[in-house]
């Protein structure tokens, strides 16, 4: 798993700043690295124009000079353990990494050729922002960056942000913002507003830390946070999940894995219910220790709002890498009931698929959504309504899980899929059944009689067409956590090869079939 937060190797103030050749050099395989730019590529010198003023001309040549380099940001190409990758990355000490409107056109230039040529793209900023000395001709360059890295997406290839030691401003705004996953260097300082126009704008400065790599991954902006010498393991790690989509083959079923076309025989419901609610039952955490050979977690949402409750990972299961949003039954346990950024979660995870092109695996494992004043206030219905319509209208394969409980509105979110697994005890249900038999009854004492007519077990799910396949818990999953989890995994690994093969014009058809004819029997 990547770094997340905690104990740094080295303090900011103690390290000192790395050139931009030096971090390439720690970053990519040794003797890989091939520029794209620079006077040889038609560049001006320094970034300057003939329309520059003497004085920022000669900024210009004192920025070249002590830097060794030609502009404030570097692109190229480059391996990374073995991996063709393009790079773009800032050099600070050439006038505090600024971006003007000759930086702006590499950084362009370099992910148009990263997108010609179908390469991830490695972006590592370390910047003040936009260049005051250009003014607003080089404010605006910034949104032909965007673009570019926006197309670059679009077309299916990965891009990759590592967040350096500073990053504000117009950089942060930009291209140092738009990552399909964001890592940041241990202690940096990673803001809009940086220090100098806090302290111009503001008349004093932001509290002590706000700004630093660890509070943002506390808040869900970043990822994970990575030291440098652990950068190029994690990003080929990374970047080989998110760039393998396509070519999944069905794998083999485990044993015990009941795909019998008739219903599956279930004990009582209740008996069920009790099952998925004992402290033992293997959950999300489990299944991906267990079951997915390589497994990346993602974190937050990134708009700030993260929630421990759901769970967004790069995982392969059967040989077939895929995105995974998961509810996490032990962060539930602990407290934090599904909430509305849990949903944001989901649909960053779903968002990833679309963008990546890569098959998406949802688990839902949840006792409900968090119903509180907060959870109205932050829109949770709403969520969940976007939710479903994201899910259901994917382009993508995708396989959905449950796993356990299935109660509400935020378990109904992460069902509509080509392919749905459930295990022999999970179940699905509009509200817990003690909400449910309150509602019908008046009291939730009757929960076990409303949960025996609900129509809510696997084999009735199955029976109704919205399951289908049931694996099976010898007894109960509790008892043989790592077994049952295994032979969920090979499950999901021969659900993400089989809807993969289909054309997806059919396997579409399909998924909109069976959910438009669910209940009109």
């Amino acid at each position: 798993m990547i770094h997340r937060g905690g104990a740094v190797a080295r303090t900011t103030e103690a390290r000192g700043r790395a050139s931009v050749r030096e971090f390439l050099a720690g970053l990519l395989d040794p003797g890989t690295f091939v520029p794209w730019d620079g006077p040889s590529a038609g560049d001006p010198p320094h970034g300057a124009g003939p329309e520059s003023a003497p004085e920022y001309a000669a900024e210009l040549e004192r920025a070249h000079r002590t830097s060794g380099a030609d502009e404030a940001v570097v692109c190229g190409e480059g391996r990374v353990r073995g991996l063709r990758v393009a790079v773009a990355a800032s050099e600070f000490s050439f006038l505090g990494g600024s971006i003007g409107a000759a930086a702006a056109e590499r950084l362009t230039r370099a992910a148009e050729r990263a997108t010609d040529e179908g390469l991830p793209l490695i972006a590592a900023p370390a910047s003040g922002g936009t260049r005051m000395q250009e003014g607003t001709r080089a404010f605006l360059a910034m949104a032909k960056v965007s673009a570019a890295i926006a197309e670059h997406k679009s077309a299916g290839l990965p891009y990759l942000v590592y967040l350096r030691h500073p990053t504000t401003g117009g950089v942060l705004a930009s291209w140092g913002s738009q990552g399909h996953v964001t890592l940041a260097e241990p202690r940096a300082l990673i803001g809009f507003l940086g220090p100098r126009a806090q302290d111009a704008i503001l008349g004093h400065r932001l509290p002590e830390g706000v700004q630093s790599a660890e509070n943002l991954y506390r808040h869900g902006l970043v990822d994970a946070v990575v030291a440098p010498e652990a950068l190029g393991e994690e990003a080929h790690r990374l970047l080989t999940l998110m760039s393998a989509g396509g070519g999944a083959v069905p794998a083999p079923l485990a044993e015990a894995v009941d795909e019998q076309a008739g219903p599956a025989p279930a004990g009582e419901a209740w008996d069920s219910v009790t099952r998925t609610r004992r402290a033992g039952r293997p959950g999300l955490v489990g299944l991906l220790r267990h079951a997915a050979e390589e497994a990346v977690l993602l974190h937050g949402t990134g708009d700030g709002r993260a929630d421990p409750a759901m769970t967004a990972a790069f995982a392969r299961f059967g040989g077939t890498a895929c995105v995974l949003v998961g509810q996490d039954r032990a962060a539930q346990n602990g407290g934090s009931a599904l909430g509305a950024g849990a949903l944001r979660t989901a649909r960053r995870g779903i968002r990833l698929a679309a963008e990546l092109r890569l098959p998406l695996v949802t688990v839902i494992d949840t006792p409900g959504a968090a119903l509180s004043a907060h959870a109205e206030e932050e829109g949770i219905a709403g969520e969940i309504a976007r939710c479903l319509a994201d899910l259901a209208t994917l382009p993508q394969p995708t396989v959905s899980v449950l796993l356990g409980q299935g109660a509400g509105g935020a378990a109904l979110a992460l069902l509509p899929a080509d392919r749905v697994l459930a295990a022999r005890h999970a179940w699905l249900s509009p509200l817990p059944f003690e909400g449910a038999s309150g509602i019908v009854h008046r009291t939730p004492d009757r929960a076990a009689e409303v949960a025996a007519g609900m129509g809510a077990r696997s084999a009735d799910l199955r029976e109704a067409g919205a399951v289908d396949l049931i694996v099976d818990e010898r007894g109960d999953a509790a008892d043989e956590p790592e077994a049952f989890c295994r032979r969920m995994g090979a499950a999901i690994g021969h659900g993400l090869g089989s809807v993969a093969a289909e054309e997806a014009g059919v396997r579409l058809a399909r998924r909109r079939a069976r959910f438009w004819n669910l209940g009109t029997a």
